[in-house]
């Protein structure tokens, strides 16, 4: 195949073919498409003005595509050098995005309407009720710390929790021996010899 006749335009549908072998093919959508009929407002001369002035914004469209791409990835390569990665490009429009909304006028009002609000009787009213609120609270819930520990030790002090401490102490003196006395505990196989022979 001869390379001069190839289509180099890498957005035609005919890249890489040669143009003398799709002379007869009619491709759809393609300007000089004789079974589209003309609007009845353009004349023939007309039509084919802007057939031309439409080839030419095309090509002026791939152009440009062709030279923004080389411009994108020589920006590309120079952040490279300089070290500058996307995330440091990000945070850098984020802040640059914070300073340009803190020197906004929607941001500035809304700051000045909420000062006007924590200098307003409304506000303070409130802030003062929550306040009483929560000390009221704060008060009740130590009401009842203090009621809950007088509670447990009147428990404490009741004759059935010192039945059940007496038996729970009677308990311990079993199972631990005169260890509290100074005596040395004996091994349960000393006090029970029988015990060995216990089937579990």
């Amino acid at each position: 195949m001869d390379t001069a006749n190839q289509d180099i335009n890498l957005n035609s549908p005919n890249k890489g073919l040669g143009t003398n072998n799709l002379s007869d093919v009619p491709v759809e959508g393609a300007v000089g498409n004789a079974e589209r009929p003309l609007p009845p407002s353009l004349t023939e001369e007309e039509a084919e003005e802007l057939r031309t002035e439409l080839t030419k914004v095309e090509e002026e469209i791939n152009t440009l595509r062709q030279v923004l791409s080389a411009k994108e990835k020589h920006a590309t390569e120079l952040k490279r050098k300089l070290g500058l990665s996307p995330l440091t490009e990000f945070k850098q429009n984020l802040t640059k995005g914070w300073q340009d909304v803190q020197t906004s006028n929607a941001y500035l009002s809304a700051t000045s309407t909420l000062d006007d609000i924590a200098q307003s009787e409304a506000y303070k009213k409130t802030q003062e009720t929550l306040s009483q609120a929560g000390q009221k609270t704060s008060l009740a819930f130590s009401t009842m710390g203090t009621a809950i520990s007088r509670k447990l030790g009147d428990m404490r002090n009741s004759p059935t929790f010192k039945s059940f401490e007496d038996k729970v102490g009677n308990l311990k003196t079993k199972v631990v021996g005169g260890q509290s006395n100074g005596e040395e505990a004996q091994s349960p196989q000393e006090t029970n010899p029988v015990q060995d022979k216990a089937p579990f």
